[in-house]
């Protein structure tokens, strides 16, 4: 694409906000450039040196003298590994620049950056109370479920402790979650490792452009899941799947990991911004004539969890500023919070076309003998949590200080109030 046309790519990184986008593109096809005619070079170079190898054999086979024309097939095996060094230079530097550079935006992306993100829609209406609603720290912890100087204790800021119900609630949200994706929406639930190695966060974007946001374990190398969506993408790293098994619906809970770098000071109070969570994530594989309608499938899926809780909530689409690494389009679900007073992301569903399925090399083949062709891959957190939590503790709070819950909750906890005690 870069070859065909760097002015169109330019332009929509430039729609990204991307800083001095053309140069960086120009300096990807000038080298790209110099490592095709290298390599054009050194393919001249070969087909001359098997066409006079030729010759020199028929030369000793008539007893002439070859000694000319072997020294000269000797410089031109050194000129060849030359140009194989340059070529092999120009892969590698051409490699780890393209590693940084995001997914181009879908034309349905306004330009812009958070400040052009368009609602398109919105569903239910905030809570009004009788009283001064109170925010979900102060709900946790006057109720005992929400343990915030026992997470600092443990390990740090940014982890916290749930007790008692407040436990139980959280347990019971990613199991019925699970259960509505698999039952309700055709999803194949996966349990899948918490640890990846370093190529399975490249596949899906997450290396090695957001390295300070993750965390790493030093003596394996193994990187920490910042969400579910590594290790299910990564599923199919290599593989060519058959046409006939798309598309492909996973479902997973995982806890993630994220250091939350340059966080500081952002909602950082009680469980709005944390260094570790539970989420329960949606993932695809689709064709890419699918991948449009499946990314309005997969958002209205999310947006049932928040319907059959009776949450409110909107659906915005981001512009191309506020867009992921990896993501051409993006909606994400925000749910009103009453005791904090802000709509807080719950979900982001995005398809990222076969942006990281050419990272990931994860192809179908329709027939057999057909060529391959990449998926187009999209996720979408349904939902992630604690978030979700903090919706429904505010949501669900009443003038005693206890909290009722919605009663689709109540039927799989087996218990629908929150009172003093956990």
């Amino acid at each position: 694409m870069l070859r065909r046309d760097p002015a169109g790519v330019a332009a929509a990184l430039e729609r990204r906000g991307l800083a001095r986008a053309a140069e960086a593109v120009e300096a990807v096809a000038e080298r790209d450039r110099e490592r095709r005619e290298a390599l054009g070079r050194v393919n001249d170079l070969k087909a001359l040196r098997n066409r006079v190898s030729r010759e020199i054999g028929e030369a000793r086979r008539r007893g002439g003298d070859a000694a000319a024309a072997i020294a000269r097939m000797r410089e031109v095996g050194t000129e060849i590994g030359e140009l194989d060094a340059v070529v092999a230079a120009a892969d590698a530097w051409i490699a780890e620049r393209l590693a940084f550079i995001p997914n181009l935006p879908s034309t349905r992306v306004p330009a812009g950056g958070e400040g052009e993100n368009r609602i398109v829609r919105s569903w239910g209406a905030p809570p009004t109370f009788r009283f001064e609603p109170r925010p979900h720290w102060e709900l946790g912890e006057s109720l005992g479920i929400l343990d915030l100087p026992a997470g600092v204790r443990v390990s740090g800021s940014g982890f916290f402790v749930l007790r008692g119900r407040g436990a139980a609630l959280q347990r019971g949200l990613i199991n019925w979650m699970i259960g509505l994706h698999t039952a309700g929406h055709g999803y194949t639930e996966l349990r899948v490792p918490y640890l990846v190695r370093e190529e399975t966060m490249t596949g899906t974007g997450q290396l090695p452009k957001f390295a300070d946001e993750s965390y790493v374990t030093r003596r394996d190398g193994l990187w920490l899941i910042p969400t579910a969506e590594v290790p299910v993408t990564n599923l199919h790293r290599g593989e060519i799947l058959p046409g006939a098994s798309l598309p492909r619906k996973y479902v997973a809970y995982s806890p993630c990991f994220r250091r939350e770098a340059g966080a500081a000071g952002k909602d950082t109070r009680g469980m709005l911004r944390v260094h570790q969570f539970d989420k329960v994530e949606l993932v695809r594989f689709e064709r890419p004539e699918s991948g449009a309608r499946a990314l309005e499938e997969l958002t209205g899926e999310a947006g049932r969890v928040l319907e059959l809780l009776g949450l409110t909530y909107r659906v915005v689409l981001l512009a191309a500023g506020d867009l992921g690494f990896s993501a051409a389009l993006t909606y994400d679900l925000e749910v009103w919070a009453p005791g904090v007073r802000k709509w807080l992301e719950v979900s982001s569903c995005s398809t990222f076309t076969d942006f990281q399925a050419r990272r990931a090399n994860i192809r179908f083949r329709e027939t057999q003998g057909a060529g391959t062709q990449f998926v187009h891959t999209l996720n979408g957190s349904a939902l992630a949590l604690p978030r979700l939590m903090v919706a429904l503790l505010e949501t669900g709070q009443q003038e005693d200080g206890s909290v009722r819950l919605p009663a689709v909750l109540g039927r799989v906890l087996g218990f629908s109030e929150i009172g003093p005690g956990g």
